[in-house]
């Protein structure tokens, strides 16, 4: 401990005082308890949060724990850093391939002009936030727009989802399933109270209209959540068949979509919520129903608004939270750490999370006439839909097979 006289600049409150104006290599909040100076560094005083050179060293020593990794061919012997004075930032050149790189090309930074010591702040905020951070607030604090903000988040969420599809459970573990609905369908429901008449208005009760979402929960352990288009018996114990081991107890409520699971897992028990039964012993659903508090707290406390097409995001930004968290040993810093681990290879581009300004975007809503009026007609309506020829950015675009074959059919 470091002894030294409050300086002059210093108020005091008590026994206590707090420097107004920085020192040298000193944070800018230093207590003092009479003639000792007791210092309490913040999380967020680490020096690869404010200086970019900083924060490229140290994802260089996560992602490159023994030295920088070419991404153009893979080599590694052959590498230096480039020290010119227009050179930016952590770049480095490969003289195998003669290609210049750095570390963030092929992970979730790549093409990006917000700067990295920024990113770092980002996944330390949304590691930390139990409920989340909305684009919002991140806006606000980094200092961006808010559709930076907004992508840089969902670029984040592509980086927690999960890749281990290792089932839950085992042996002597107990598993939890449930559903719940959250959010309403982009297609209203319509139900029939005949073979001739629509009936459009929603029923008293029951899920109609709602996004689906099944968790399974192992109890001391990890969660995984899905959205389903549709919740039924059939994808229901597909879902859990594929991601419980048979080995382990599963417990549920009394909905019909688990019936006949004791054919397919050790043990399998239910509480009867209806008969206000919610727990009997250790039989009880409250784990994953704890769980789906909080994402709904999150959800609607926090961001208020989920397109559907983006909840598979939000679902892995909580289970990853919740699959990380204190009680297991990881705090918020390691918490962070772990989010790094899986930035590589799920690079997300503006273009795919939002489509509605795209190409596939201009396809789906123009009129494309039967195949009767003439393939000039329809190659017409195409061009002027897209003036700068639709060939050019469908290179530029990460489309499934389907999307492509979709595509191409339009232009023959």
């Amino acid at each position: 401990m470091n002894c030294k006289r409050a300086p002059s600049g210093a108020r005091f409150y008590g026994l206590f005082s707090v420097i107004l104006t920085p020192l040298p290599d000193v944070p800018n909040w230093v207590n003092y308890k009479g003639d000792i100076r007791v210092t309490w560094m913040s999380v967020l005083s680490d020096r690869h949060f404010h200086d970019e050179a900083a924060a490229y060293k140290f994802v260089e020593a996560r992602i490159w724990p023994n030295g920088p990794v070419c991404p153009h061919c893979g080599g590694f012997e052959r590498i230096s850093k480039m020290e010119g004075k227009s050179t930016r930032i952590g770049t480095y050149k490969c003289y195998q391939c003669r290609k210049p790189f750095t570390v963030k090309i092929g992970t979730i930074f790549e093409a990006s002009h917000v700067k990295l010591n920024h990113w770092l702040q980002a996944i330390f905020l949304i590691a930390s936030s139990k409920k989340g951070i909305s684009s919002n607030q991140l806006h606000r604090t980094l200092g961006v727009t808010l559709k930076t903000a907004w992508f840089i988040s969902h670029r984040i969420r592509e980086a927690v989802r999960d890749g281990n599809l290792g089932p839950l459970g085992g042996e002597g573990q107990i598993v939890e399933a449930d559903e719940t609905y959250f959010g309403n369908t982009a297609e209203k429901p319509v139900l029939r109270t005949d073979r001739k008449t629509p009936f459009k208005f929603k029923s008293r009760g029951g899920p109609s209209g709602k996004r689906a979402v099944l968790g399974l929960i192992e109890r001391g352990g990890s969660v995984r959540t899905f959205h389903v288009a549709q919740a039924t018996k059939i994808n229901v114990a597909e879902l859990v068949t594929e991601n419980v081991a048979r080995e382990s107890t599963l417990y549920t409520d009394e909905n019909k979509f688990y019936g006949g699971m004791s054919d397919h897992f050790a043990t399998h028990d239910s509480v009867k919520h209806s008969a206000g039964e919610y727990v009997r012993g250790e039989v009880h659903s409250n784990t994953i129903e704890s769980y789906f508090s909080i994402f709904k707290r999150g959800m609607r406390g926090t961001y208020q608004h989920c397109a559907e097409k983006h909840l598979h995001r939000y679902l892995a930004e909580f289970d990853f939270r919740h699959n990380q968290r204190v009680a297991l040993g990881v705090n918020d810093e390691a918490r962070a750490d772990r989010i790094l681990d899986g930035i590589v290879g799920k690079r997300l581009t503006y273009e795919t999370t939002k489509a509605r300004r795209g190409t596939l975007w201009r396809l789906a809503t123009l009129q494309i006439p039967p195949e009767s009026q003439g393939a000039k007609r329809r190659q017409s309506l195409v061009r002027k839909s897209n003036p700068s020829g639709l060939r050019k950015p469908l290179g530029s675009l990460k489309l499934t097979r389907a999307e492509k074959h979709l595509i191409e059919s339009y232009l023959e």
